[in-house]
């Protein structure tokens, strides 16, 4: 009873609903910043249920707009709220709901791309890797422009217990498009298996909660919106530099409908390709004619071992990028197309002299 009196009081004073302060501030969704309001209270409450137990938690809310969510978490019963917004047109928004919370809003007018969550919260709410993650949170309706930078940067974090992951097995609970949703918890052999579903899934659970339609969302977008829970894992599921074992992932799955070892043979150069990735997948002991979403992560750690062998033994392999390789080719192509033109107009002339 105690503890239900103290979240009541912790709840918010009758304010203005979003729907209002939009009008109020005369706000706007900005198409090129992919910006879609949810006004719906009943899925912002059900976004923060999902998102685990509020009461006295820290929470980080990235891009709370117009504060839909922001009403919910503090509702929940957070006491330490920050709140990352990068669009100057909410902050008076922000400050409004920040004065009937006293004490329990911070606001930063910033990037969250850039803005380091590590400095955010006080050193005390740490708790080791092995243990149970911190009472610490990062929620956010997430424009669908940043979702997936954003989520890559933040699986590199977990990686190397950086950012809001230096505080231990900070959890996170996020909005994405519902195609990037699924490939996030795709399974192996799934039509939506993808680079995003081994690097996700190698380091956390990866937890679809549910969809929102698109109706629910102001401006309405083209797609509906999945709901997507993380828990970093105590030990990753692959054990090398989060670059290594991503550079082998981009290039497995940039041929989705070939067999593996097509991809994979880019991480060499290309007059050594076919060698050193039959070495390595016979290293790894995996069937090279299997398909990207065939490989389970159990395959990719293997792979990822093997390659990391191989750049052991060959430092400079590490370094090489295909891409970079097909740049050179082309500016060579193209300085010697420019040279012969030259040769030819030269040419021309010494015969019409």
């Amino acid at each position: 009873m105690a503890a239900s009196r103290t979240l009541s009081s912790l709840r918010l004073p009758p304010l203005p609903t979003v729907g209002e302060l939009l009008k109020l501030y005369r706000l706007r969704a900005k198409k090129q910043l992919s910006q879609n309001f949810l006004l719906d209270l009943k899925l912002t409450d059900k976004i923060v249920r999902r998102a685990g137990d509020m009461k006295n938690a820290h929470v980080c809310e990235v891009g709370p707009g117009p504060g839909g969510l922001t009403r919910s978490i503090l509702n929940a019963g957070a006491t330490d709220l920050l709140v990352v917004e990068k669009d100057s047109r909410f902050i008076p928004g922000l400050k409004m709901l920040s004065e009937a919370a006293p004490g329990r809003v911070r606001i930063v007018h910033g990037d969250i791309l850039t803005y380091r969550v590590d400095r955010g919260f006080p050193a005390s709410i740490s708790k080791p890797w092995e243990e149970e993650p911190p009472n610490l949170h990062i929620i956010g309706n997430l424009p669908f422009s940043v979702s997936t930078p954003l989520i890559i940067k933040w699986l590199e974090d977990i990686a190397n217990k950086t950012g809001p992951f230096s505080y231990g097995r900070t959890q996170l609970t996020l909005t994405f498009q519902k195609e990037v949703a699924e490939r996030l918890t795709a399974s192996t052999g799934s039509r939506q298996r993808s680079r995003l579903s081994i690097m996700s899934q190698y380091l956390c659970t990866v937890h679809s909660c549910f969809t929102i339609p698109g109706r629910a969302f102001i401006p309405k977008p083209e797609v509906d919106v999945g709901v997507v829970h993380f828990t970093p894992l105590v030990t990753p599921q692959i054990q090398q530099p989060f670059k290594l074992v991503e550079k082998v992932v981009r290039n497995a799955f940039q041929f989705r409908k070939k067999y593996c070892h097509k991809g994979l043979e880019k991480l060499f150069p290309e007059s050594r390709c076919v060698e050193l990735t039959e070495e390595m997948m016979e290293t790894a002991d995996v069937d090279p004619l299997l398909r990207p979403t065939q490989l389970t992560i159990p395959n990719f750690r293997a792979i990822a071992n093997a390659y990391a062998q191989l750049c052991t033994r060959e430092p400079d392999l590490l370094g090489y990028d295909y891409r970079d390789a097909l740049r050179l080719k082309h500016l060579n192509r193209e300085s010697s197309s420019q040279t012969q033109a030259l040769m030819d107009v030269s040419e021309g002339r010494e015969s019409h002299l």
